[in-house]
């Protein structure tokens, strides 16, 4: 068990480039709040890492981003987890808790075009892995072909350029947290293209007896209550890292404005519904936005 005299802390990533970055950027922040703690960083390649020739819910889900790492801190090999919160499943173990939320990064999905494409209207062929984004990017884009593309962000840069696709969608804070926003063409408003759930945020994860207080200074309030609220809104829709449910939260002063998804199996339609609500109840927000959208078009 941590306790308040801590002197060191083990954290845990997944070992992809861009989960390292991300870690590091919540190392920073524990170091500038507490420079006396010793921190170590040790990663994982998890089982969403290494099976890469099929999509996400014909394997199990993006709990497979997270299972090592769990095992990990249940084993006590590490002390805290990093994991981005989008790939979190939505259904808490309340012995592995998440303690902390930075503050969010960009949380909007942008398009990146092949290295000698200059103008977006050549697009014909995207690719992307996700079904929320699929059928989004469907009507922006009609005329294009959508096309599965998995792997890291620069596997997926790499089969962009040599040519298996003239376009990606991709996450704005990956690229930009990776050091590549140079490649970014186009920021998508979440008017157009509604972000995943937790889309830009961190989440830490520990065990349940790890002492909150430590992380006190690096959590961000206005970022845990946006992530409160679009999981919230996700979890009573049920929906998993194949369903195209979406959320998107914006905090100002003592309001959620909550934006949500909510994707009719029936017809193969989506709607886009928004509530508006006070931040002290935030899971509260996002469960009623879905029970109206699934009261509202449930055919």
């Amino acid at each position: 068990m941590i306790t308040n005299m801590t002197t060191k802390l083990r954290i845990g990533s997944r070992e992809s480039e861009l989960a390292v970055a991300q870690t590091n950027l919540v190392i920073q922040a524990i170091r500038k709040q507490h420079p006396e703690i010793e921190i170590e960083l040790l990663t994982w390649k998890t089982t969403g890492d290494k099976i890469l020739n099929k999509t996400l819910d014909k394997i199990g889900g993006k709990g497979l981003f997270v299972k090592e790492l769990d095992q990990a801190l249940r084993d006590g090999k590490i002390d805290l987890a990093v994991h981005s919160l989008k790939d979190v499943p939505m259904e808490e173990n309340p012995q592995l808790p998440l303690i902390a939320f930075p503050r969010r990064g960009d949380a909007r999905d942008v398009l990146v075009l092949r290295e000698q494409f200059t103008e977006e209207a050549k697009v014909s062929c995207i690719g992307t892995s996700s079904f929320r984004r699929r059928i989004q990017i469907a009507k922006l884009y009609p005329q294009a072909e959508i096309k599965s593309v998995r792997g890291n962000i620069r596997t997926r840069l790499q089969k962009l350029d040599g040519g298996e696709y003239d376009t990606l969608i991709l996450a704005a804070a990956g690229l930009l947290r990776n050091g590549l926003g140079e490649r970014i063409c186009r920021y998508f408003d979440p008017s157009e293209v509604l972000p995943a759930a937790g889309q830009g945020i961190l989440g830490v994860q520990a065990r349940a007896d790890f002492p909150r207080e430590l992380l006190a200074g690096v959590n961000d309030a206005d970022t845990e209550a946006a992530a409160l609220a679009e999981r919230g809104f996700v979890r009573y829709l049920n929906g998993g890292c194949s369903s195209p449910v979406a959320a998107y939260a914006e905090v100002k002063g003592n309001e959620i404005y909550l934006r949500g998804l909510y994707y009719k199996e029936e017809d193969g339609s989506y709607e886009i519904g928004h509530l508006t609500g006070d931040r002290k109840d935030a899971v509260g927000l996002g469960v009623r936005l879905a029970e109206q959208m699934q009261k509202k078009y449930r055919l």
